[in-house]
Protein backbone atom coordinates (compact mmCIF):
# COMPACT_ATOMS: atom_id res chain seq x y z
CA UNK A 1 0.00 0.00 0.00
CA UNK A 2 2.53 2.45 1.47
CA UNK A 3 4.85 1.13 -2.41
CA UNK A 4 1.32 2.04 -4.18
CA UNK A 5 0.80 5.41 -2.60
CA UNK A 6 4.91 6.33 -3.54
CA UNK A 7 4.12 5.66 -7.12
CA UNK A 8 1.07 7.82 -7.16
CA UNK A 9 3.29 10.75 -5.72
CA UNK A 10 6.20 10.02 -8.02
CA UNK A 11 3.99 10.09 -10.97
CA UNK A 12 2.25 13.35 -9.96
CA UNK A 13 5.29 15.23 -9.26
CA UNK A 14 6.59 14.25 -12.62
CA UNK A 15 3.73 15.69 -14.02
CA UNK A 16 4.49 19.29 -12.67
CA UNK A 17 5.89 21.93 -13.73
CA UNK A 18 6.77 24.03 -10.93
CA UNK A 19 6.66 21.98 -7.54
CA UNK A 20 5.01 22.83 -4.08
CA UNK A 21 8.44 24.43 -2.45
CA UNK A 22 9.48 26.01 -6.21
CA UNK A 23 9.57 29.44 -6.66
CA UNK A 24 8.36 30.04 -10.04
CA UNK A 25 9.98 33.28 -12.53
CA UNK A 26 7.52 36.69 -11.50
CA UNK A 27 5.98 35.82 -15.05
CA UNK A 28 4.98 32.74 -14.41
CA UNK A 29 3.96 33.08 -10.62
CA UNK A 30 1.96 36.41 -11.65
CA UNK A 31 -0.33 34.66 -14.69
CA UNK A 32 -0.63 31.20 -12.32
CA UNK A 33 -2.33 33.56 -9.79
CA UNK A 34 -4.31 35.29 -12.38
CA UNK A 35 -6.12 32.37 -13.47
CA UNK A 36 -6.79 31.03 -9.97
CA UNK A 37 -8.26 34.67 -9.32
CA UNK A 38 -10.95 34.08 -12.15
CA UNK A 39 -11.70 30.82 -11.07
CA UNK A 40 -12.82 32.02 -7.38
CA UNK A 41 -13.60 35.54 -7.49
CA UNK A 42 -16.94 35.14 -8.44
CA UNK A 43 -17.45 32.47 -5.54
CA UNK A 44 -16.73 34.95 -2.88
CA UNK A 45 -18.53 37.64 -3.75
CA UNK A 46 -21.00 35.14 -4.35
CA UNK A 47 -22.49 35.03 -0.98
CA UNK A 48 -22.51 38.02 0.82
CA UNK A 49 -24.66 39.52 -2.31
CA UNK A 50 -27.08 36.94 -1.80
CA UNK A 51 -27.27 37.23 2.31
CA UNK A 52 -27.30 41.07 1.87
CA UNK A 53 -30.11 40.94 -0.59
CA UNK A 54 -32.17 38.43 1.32
CA UNK A 55 -31.89 40.81 4.60
CA UNK A 56 -32.42 43.75 2.68
CA UNK A 57 -29.21 45.30 3.56
CA UNK A 58 -28.53 48.95 1.72
CA UNK A 59 -26.12 49.93 -1.21
CA UNK A 60 -23.20 51.04 1.36
CA UNK A 61 -23.66 48.11 3.77
CA UNK A 62 -23.36 45.56 1.01
CA UNK A 63 -20.48 47.08 -0.71
CA UNK A 64 -18.40 46.81 2.75
CA UNK A 65 -19.69 43.48 3.20
CA UNK A 66 -18.59 42.33 -0.59
CA UNK A 67 -15.09 43.93 0.54
CA UNK A 68 -14.51 42.42 3.86
CA UNK A 69 -15.13 38.97 2.32
CA UNK A 70 -11.88 39.69 -0.27
CA UNK A 71 -10.06 40.98 2.25
CA UNK A 72 -10.55 38.07 4.90
CA UNK A 73 -9.98 35.72 2.24
CA UNK A 74 -6.78 37.16 1.22
CA UNK A 75 -5.56 37.03 4.73
CA UNK A 76 -6.80 33.68 4.98
CA UNK A 77 -5.30 32.46 1.90
CA UNK A 78 -2.19 33.49 3.03
CA UNK A 79 -2.16 31.98 6.47
CA UNK A 80 -2.84 28.00 4.77
CA UNK A 81 -0.21 28.90 1.76
CA UNK A 82 2.60 29.85 4.33
CA UNK A 83 1.70 27.92 7.65
CA UNK A 84 1.77 30.17 10.59
CA UNK A 85 2.87 28.02 13.54
CA UNK A 86 0.05 25.12 13.01
CA UNK A 87 -2.20 27.01 11.46
CA UNK A 88 -2.29 26.12 7.95
CA UNK A 89 -1.50 23.42 5.35
CA UNK A 90 1.54 25.04 3.26
CA UNK A 91 -0.27 23.80 0.31
CA UNK A 92 -1.59 25.87 -2.65
CA UNK A 93 -4.64 26.27 -0.87
CA UNK A 94 -7.12 28.88 -1.59
CA UNK A 95 -9.81 29.58 0.82
CA UNK A 96 -13.01 32.02 0.03
CA UNK A 97 -16.40 32.37 1.22
CA UNK A 98 -18.33 29.78 2.04
CA UNK A 99 -21.57 28.80 0.23
CA UNK A 100 -22.51 26.15 2.79
CA UNK A 101 -22.96 28.83 5.17
CA UNK A 102 -25.85 30.82 3.74
CA UNK A 103 -29.12 29.37 4.55
CA UNK A 104 -27.94 29.34 8.17
CA UNK A 105 -26.38 32.57 7.95
CA UNK A 106 -29.65 34.47 6.48
CA UNK A 107 -32.21 33.18 9.28
CA UNK A 108 -29.48 34.29 12.02
CA UNK A 109 -29.66 37.83 10.44
CA UNK A 110 -33.48 37.92 10.01
CA UNK A 111 -34.05 37.38 13.91
CA UNK A 112 -30.93 39.34 15.30
CA UNK A 113 -29.18 41.16 12.62
CA UNK A 114 -25.43 41.69 11.51
CA UNK A 115 -24.43 41.46 15.19
CA UNK A 116 -25.87 37.97 15.78
CA UNK A 117 -24.35 36.59 12.11
CA UNK A 118 -20.93 37.53 13.33
CA UNK A 119 -21.13 36.31 16.93
CA UNK A 120 -22.46 32.68 15.45
CA UNK A 121 -19.54 32.98 12.91
CA UNK A 122 -17.11 33.54 15.85
CA UNK A 123 -18.50 31.33 18.36
CA UNK A 124 -19.15 28.53 15.83
CA UNK A 125 -15.95 28.38 14.63
CA UNK A 126 -14.34 26.64 17.61
CA UNK A 127 -16.29 23.74 16.46
CA UNK A 128 -14.21 23.34 13.35
CA UNK A 129 -11.53 23.97 15.16
CA UNK A 130 -11.89 21.59 17.47
CA UNK A 131 -12.57 18.72 15.02
CA UNK A 132 -8.96 19.34 13.63
CA UNK A 133 -7.91 18.74 17.46
CA UNK A 134 -9.07 15.52 17.31
CA UNK A 135 -9.60 14.75 13.65
CA UNK A 136 -9.24 10.93 13.92
CA UNK A 137 -12.46 10.50 16.61
CA UNK A 138 -14.90 12.59 14.34
CA UNK A 139 -14.21 11.12 11.08
CA UNK A 140 -15.65 8.04 12.57
CA UNK A 141 -19.10 10.15 13.67
CA UNK A 142 -19.23 12.42 10.49
CA UNK A 143 -19.27 10.24 7.99
CA UNK A 144 -19.11 9.97 4.13
CA UNK A 145 -22.94 9.40 4.46
CA UNK A 146 -23.65 12.15 6.84
CA UNK A 147 -21.48 14.55 4.46
CA UNK A 148 -23.38 13.97 2.06
CA UNK A 149 -26.66 14.31 3.41
CA UNK A 150 -25.81 17.80 4.45
CA UNK A 151 -24.34 19.14 1.43
CA UNK A 152 -27.54 18.13 0.02
CA UNK A 153 -29.56 19.89 2.00
CA UNK A 154 -27.58 22.55 1.82
CA UNK A 155 -27.95 22.74 -1.92
CA UNK A 156 -31.41 22.02 -1.46
CA UNK A 157 -32.30 24.75 0.57
CA UNK A 158 -30.00 27.20 -1.69
CA UNK A 159 -31.85 26.77 -4.65
CA UNK A 160 -34.71 27.99 -2.92
CA UNK A 161 -32.69 31.24 -2.23
CA UNK A 162 -31.44 31.45 -6.17
CA UNK A 163 -34.73 31.09 -7.54
CA UNK A 164 -36.20 34.01 -5.43
CA UNK A 165 -32.97 36.28 -6.72
CA UNK A 166 -34.11 35.27 -10.48
CA UNK A 167 -37.51 36.30 -9.99
CA UNK A 168 -36.16 39.97 -9.06
CA UNK A 169 -35.35 39.56 -5.23
CA UNK A 170 -37.83 40.48 -2.12
CA UNK A 171 -37.78 44.15 -3.00
CA UNK A 172 -39.32 42.76 -6.15
CA UNK A 173 -42.06 41.07 -4.24
CA UNK A 174 -42.97 44.14 -2.49
CA UNK A 175 -43.20 46.33 -5.55
CA UNK A 176 -45.47 43.67 -8.02
CA UNK A 177 -42.46 43.02 -9.89
CA UNK A 178 -41.56 39.32 -9.31
CA UNK A 179 -41.34 36.77 -11.68
CA UNK A 180 -42.27 39.69 -14.73
CA UNK A 181 -40.24 38.33 -18.36
CA UNK A 182 -37.98 40.86 -17.97
CA UNK A 183 -36.17 39.58 -14.51
CA UNK A 184 -36.54 36.11 -15.70
CA UNK A 185 -35.40 36.83 -19.41
CA UNK A 186 -32.45 37.88 -17.43
CA UNK A 187 -32.02 35.35 -15.48
CA UNK A 188 -31.91 32.72 -17.95
CA UNK A 189 -30.18 34.64 -20.48
CA UNK A 190 -26.98 33.95 -17.80
CA UNK A 191 -27.85 30.96 -17.22
CA UNK A 192 -27.85 29.49 -20.69
CA UNK A 193 -24.50 31.91 -21.45
CA UNK A 194 -22.49 30.07 -18.44
CA UNK A 195 -23.47 26.99 -20.14
CA UNK A 196 -22.33 27.67 -23.57
CA UNK A 197 -18.92 28.91 -22.12
CA UNK A 198 -18.76 26.02 -19.93
CA UNK A 199 -19.24 23.77 -22.63
CA UNK A 200 -16.23 25.58 -24.58
CA UNK A 201 -13.31 23.60 -25.34
CA UNK A 202 -10.97 26.56 -24.88
CA UNK A 203 -10.20 26.12 -20.77
CA UNK A 204 -9.77 29.75 -20.51
CA UNK A 205 -13.45 30.41 -21.75
CA UNK A 206 -14.55 27.24 -19.57
CA UNK A 207 -12.73 28.93 -16.39
CA UNK A 208 -14.15 32.64 -16.42
CA UNK A 209 -17.62 30.85 -17.96
CA UNK A 210 -19.38 32.39 -14.83
CA UNK A 211 -17.58 35.71 -14.95
CA UNK A 212 -18.65 36.12 -18.58
CA UNK A 213 -22.06 34.88 -17.72
CA UNK A 214 -22.74 37.30 -15.28
CA UNK A 215 -20.58 40.49 -17.34
CA UNK A 216 -23.02 39.73 -20.15
CA UNK A 217 -25.94 39.90 -17.83
CA UNK A 218 -24.65 42.87 -15.87
CA UNK A 219 -24.42 44.31 -19.45
CA UNK A 220 -28.16 43.87 -20.48
CA UNK A 221 -29.73 44.77 -17.81
CA UNK A 222 -27.63 48.17 -17.97
CA UNK A 223 -29.00 48.68 -21.44
CA UNK A 224 -32.71 48.10 -20.17
CA UNK A 225 -32.23 50.82 -17.53
CA UNK A 226 -31.91 48.28 -14.46
CA UNK A 227 -27.98 49.71 -12.97
CA UNK A 228 -28.55 52.93 -11.59
CA UNK A 229 -24.92 54.13 -11.01
CA UNK A 230 -26.10 58.04 -10.27
CA UNK A 231 -27.10 56.14 -6.44
CA UNK A 232 -23.38 56.05 -5.66
CA UNK A 233 -21.64 58.83 -4.03
CA UNK A 234 -18.30 58.09 -4.94
CA UNK A 235 -16.04 54.84 -5.51
CA UNK A 236 -12.46 56.42 -4.30
CA UNK A 237 -11.38 56.46 -0.99
CA UNK A 238 -10.03 52.78 0.62
CA UNK A 239 -12.11 50.31 2.45
CA UNK A 240 -10.20 50.44 5.76
CA UNK A 241 -11.02 46.91 7.57
CA UNK A 242 -12.58 47.73 11.15
CA UNK A 243 -13.25 44.92 13.76
CA UNK A 244 -16.99 44.03 15.24
CA UNK A 245 -17.97 48.10 12.98
CA UNK A 246 -21.58 45.92 13.36
CA UNK A 247 -21.31 45.09 16.64
CA UNK A 248 -21.78 41.35 18.15
CA UNK A 249 -24.32 39.49 19.96
CA UNK A 250 -24.50 35.63 20.65
CA UNK A 251 -27.73 33.67 19.68
CA UNK A 252 -27.65 29.94 20.98
CA UNK A 253 -29.90 28.38 18.04
CA UNK A 254 -27.65 30.87 15.39
CA UNK A 255 -24.66 29.50 16.85
CA UNK A 256 -25.73 25.71 16.82
CA UNK A 257 -27.09 26.40 12.99
CA UNK A 258 -23.76 27.39 12.21
CA UNK A 259 -21.54 24.78 14.06
CA UNK A 260 -23.72 21.98 12.60
CA UNK A 261 -22.47 23.32 9.15
CA UNK A 262 -18.94 23.95 10.34
CA UNK A 263 -18.84 20.13 11.24
CA UNK A 264 -18.99 19.18 7.58
CA UNK A 265 -17.27 22.27 6.70
CA UNK A 266 -14.03 20.13 8.62
CA UNK A 267 -14.77 17.07 6.38
CA UNK A 268 -14.45 18.89 3.61
CA UNK A 269 -11.48 20.63 4.43
CA UNK A 270 -9.92 17.50 4.87
CA UNK A 271 -11.29 15.75 1.38
CA UNK A 272 -9.90 19.09 -0.20
CA UNK A 273 -6.56 19.10 1.32
CA UNK A 274 -6.28 14.97 0.81
CA UNK A 275 -6.68 16.18 -3.20
CA UNK A 276 -4.61 19.10 -3.01
CA UNK A 277 -1.49 16.73 -1.20
CA UNK A 278 -2.39 14.09 -3.82
CA UNK A 279 -2.35 16.44 -7.48
CA UNK A 280 0.91 18.55 -5.14
CA UNK A 281 2.94 15.13 -5.36
CA UNK A 282 3.23 15.25 -1.71
CA UNK A 283 2.18 12.18 0.75
CA UNK A 284 -1.80 11.64 1.35
CA UNK A 285 -0.70 9.32 4.49
CA UNK A 286 1.39 9.59 7.43
CA UNK A 287 2.75 11.25 10.01
CA UNK A 288 3.66 14.55 7.79
CA UNK A 289 0.05 14.31 6.09
CA UNK A 290 -1.87 14.11 9.34
CA UNK A 291 -0.29 17.54 10.45
CA UNK A 292 -0.56 19.21 7.07
CA UNK A 293 -4.32 17.97 7.45
CA UNK A 294 -5.14 18.75 10.95
CA UNK A 295 -3.32 22.46 10.44
CA UNK A 296 -5.43 22.57 7.37
CA UNK A 297 -8.71 22.44 9.01
CA UNK A 298 -7.90 24.44 12.16
CA UNK A 299 -6.33 27.26 9.97
CA UNK A 300 -9.89 26.93 8.13
CA UNK A 301 -11.48 27.35 11.62
CA UNK A 302 -9.10 29.96 12.57
CA UNK A 303 -10.05 31.75 9.44
CA UNK A 304 -13.40 31.97 9.53
CA UNK A 305 -13.41 33.31 12.93
CA UNK A 306 -11.09 36.40 11.65
CA UNK A 307 -13.70 36.96 9.22
CA UNK A 308 -16.26 37.19 11.72
CA UNK A 309 -13.88 39.59 13.53
CA UNK A 310 -13.40 41.84 10.29
CA UNK A 311 -17.01 41.83 9.74
CA UNK A 312 -17.06 38.92 6.88
CA UNK A 313 -18.49 35.36 6.33
CA UNK A 314 -16.95 31.99 7.34
CA UNK A 315 -14.03 30.75 4.75
CA UNK A 316 -13.54 27.49 3.54
CA UNK A 317 -10.93 25.88 1.36
CA UNK A 318 -11.72 26.01 -2.57
CA UNK A 319 -11.89 22.34 -4.32
CA UNK A 320 -12.10 24.43 -7.73
CA UNK A 321 -8.22 25.95 -7.04
CA UNK A 322 -7.16 21.93 -6.89
CA UNK A 323 -8.29 21.65 -10.67
CA UNK A 324 -6.44 24.91 -11.54
CA UNK A 325 -3.35 22.90 -10.23
CA UNK A 326 -4.01 19.97 -12.63
CA UNK A 327 -4.54 22.30 -15.33
CA UNK A 328 -1.59 25.01 -15.21
CA UNK A 329 1.07 22.40 -13.41
CA UNK A 330 2.06 24.86 -10.83
CA UNK A 331 1.80 23.61 -7.47
CA UNK A 332 3.60 25.96 -5.77
CA UNK A 333 2.57 27.72 -2.42
CA UNK A 334 4.09 31.30 -3.34
CA UNK A 335 1.50 31.63 -5.93
CA UNK A 336 -0.65 31.77 -3.07
CA UNK A 337 1.16 34.63 -1.80
CA UNK A 338 0.47 36.45 -4.83
CA UNK A 339 -3.07 35.34 -5.00
CA UNK A 340 -3.97 36.81 -1.51
CA UNK A 341 -1.92 39.81 -2.24
CA UNK A 342 -4.73 40.52 -5.56
CA UNK A 343 -7.38 39.89 -2.84
CA UNK A 344 -6.52 41.97 -0.11
CA UNK A 345 -6.04 44.60 -3.23
CA UNK A 346 -9.58 44.67 -4.34
CA UNK A 347 -10.87 44.06 -1.20
CA UNK A 348 -9.56 47.72 0.16
CA UNK A 349 -10.92 49.63 -3.00
CA UNK A 350 -14.74 50.11 -2.50
CA UNK A 351 -15.02 50.45 -6.06
CA UNK A 352 -15.00 47.09 -6.69
CA UNK A 353 -17.90 45.86 -4.04
CA UNK A 354 -19.83 48.94 -5.12
CA UNK A 355 -19.92 47.75 -8.84
CA UNK A 356 -20.93 44.60 -7.82
CA UNK A 357 -23.60 45.65 -4.95
CA UNK A 358 -25.29 47.31 -7.91
CA UNK A 359 -25.75 43.83 -10.00
CA UNK A 360 -29.26 43.73 -10.50
CA UNK A 361 -30.91 40.49 -8.20
CA UNK A 362 -31.53 38.29 -11.44
CA UNK A 363 -28.20 38.47 -12.62
CA UNK A 364 -27.07 37.32 -9.75
CA UNK A 365 -29.82 34.50 -9.40
CA UNK A 366 -29.03 32.86 -12.94
CA UNK A 367 -25.77 31.99 -11.45
CA UNK A 368 -26.42 31.26 -8.48
CA UNK A 369 -29.15 28.80 -9.61
CA UNK A 370 -26.85 26.61 -11.13
CA UNK A 371 -24.06 27.08 -8.24
CA UNK A 372 -26.22 25.99 -5.96
CA UNK A 373 -27.80 23.40 -8.30
CA UNK A 374 -24.23 22.09 -8.06
CA UNK A 375 -23.98 21.88 -4.35
CA UNK A 376 -27.17 19.25 -4.22
CA UNK A 377 -25.44 17.57 -7.04
CA UNK A 378 -22.11 17.21 -5.27
CA UNK A 379 -23.75 16.18 -2.42
CA UNK A 380 -25.52 13.57 -4.06
CA UNK A 381 -22.03 12.56 -5.45
CA UNK A 382 -20.76 11.63 -1.81
CA UNK A 383 -23.87 9.46 -0.97
CA UNK A 384 -23.82 7.52 -4.24
CA UNK A 385 -20.01 6.75 -4.04
CA UNK A 386 -21.00 4.77 -0.82
CA UNK A 387 -22.80 1.71 0.09
CA UNK A 388 -26.44 2.23 0.35
CA UNK A 389 -27.60 -0.52 2.57
CA UNK A 390 -30.78 -0.70 4.57
CA UNK A 391 -29.28 1.00 7.63
CA UNK A 392 -27.92 3.89 5.37
CA UNK A 393 -31.39 4.20 3.49
CA UNK A 394 -32.91 4.66 7.25
CA UNK A 395 -30.56 7.43 7.97
CA UNK A 396 -31.18 9.27 4.39
CA UNK A 397 -34.73 8.44 5.24
CA UNK A 398 -35.02 10.40 8.35
CA UNK A 399 -32.98 13.27 7.69
CA UNK A 400 -33.89 13.98 4.57
CA UNK A 401 -38.02 13.64 5.66
CA UNK A 402 -36.84 16.30 8.77
CA UNK A 403 -34.84 18.56 6.83
CA UNK A 404 -37.22 19.45 3.95
CA UNK A 405 -40.14 19.31 5.98
CA UNK A 406 -38.79 21.79 7.81
CA UNK A 407 -38.13 23.80 4.64
CA UNK A 408 -41.20 23.26 2.70
CA UNK A 409 -43.92 23.60 6.15
CA UNK A 410 -42.07 25.80 8.39
CA UNK A 411 -45.54 26.42 10.12
CA UNK A 412 -44.44 22.72 11.42
CA UNK A 413 -42.72 24.55 14.57
CA UNK A 414 -45.22 27.47 15.20
CA UNK A 415 -46.42 25.93 18.37
CA UNK A 416 -43.00 24.72 19.84
CA UNK A 417 -40.90 26.77 22.58
CA UNK A 418 -38.52 29.03 21.00
CA UNK A 419 -35.35 28.33 21.75
CA UNK A 420 -36.46 24.85 19.64
CA UNK A 421 -38.26 26.51 16.97
CA UNK A 422 -34.92 28.89 16.44
CA UNK A 423 -32.49 26.14 16.63
CA UNK A 424 -34.41 23.67 14.22
CA UNK A 425 -36.02 26.38 11.56
CA UNK A 426 -33.11 25.83 9.03
CA UNK A 427 -33.67 22.80 7.25
CA UNK A 428 -29.95 22.10 7.19
CA UNK A 429 -29.76 22.11 11.17
CA UNK A 430 -32.79 20.13 11.23
CA UNK A 431 -31.81 17.27 8.84
CA UNK A 432 -27.91 17.76 9.79
CA UNK A 433 -28.48 16.91 13.88
CA UNK A 434 -30.95 13.99 12.55
CA UNK A 435 -28.13 12.51 10.07
CA UNK A 436 -25.58 12.53 13.02
CA UNK A 437 -27.75 11.44 15.33
CA UNK A 438 -29.33 8.68 13.52
CA UNK A 439 -26.08 7.68 11.62
CA UNK A 440 -25.19 7.02 15.46
CA UNK A 441 -27.74 5.69 16.71
CA UNK A 442 -27.95 3.24 13.87
CA UNK A 443 -24.44 2.61 14.23
CA UNK A 444 -23.26 3.29 10.55
CA UNK A 445 -19.05 3.02 10.40
CA UNK A 446 -17.21 4.99 7.74
CA UNK A 447 -15.14 2.38 6.90
CA UNK A 448 -18.50 -0.18 6.06
CA UNK A 449 -19.27 1.56 3.01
Amino acid sequence: MQNTQETITAEQKSELIYGLEDRPPFRDTFFAALQHLLAIFVAIITPPLIIAGALNLDLATTSFLVSMALFASGISTFIQCKRVGPLGCGLLCIQGTSFSFISPIISAGLTGGLSSIFGAVIAGSVVEMGISRALKYTRRIITPLVSGIVVTLIGMSLIKVGITACGGGFGAMEDGTFGSLQNVGIAALVLISILIFNRSSNRYLRMSSIVIGLAIGYAVSFALGMVDFSSVESYGGLNVPLPFKYGISFDISAIIGLGIVYLITAIEAYGDITANSLISGEPVSGEKFIKRASGGILADGFNSMLAGVLNSFPNSVFAQNNGMIQLTGVASRYVGFFIAVFLLLLGIFPAVGLVFSLMPEPVLGGATLLMFGTVAAAGIRIIASQKINRKATLVMALSFSIGLSVELVPQILQQLPEVIRGIFSSGITAGGVTAILSNFLIRIKGEEY
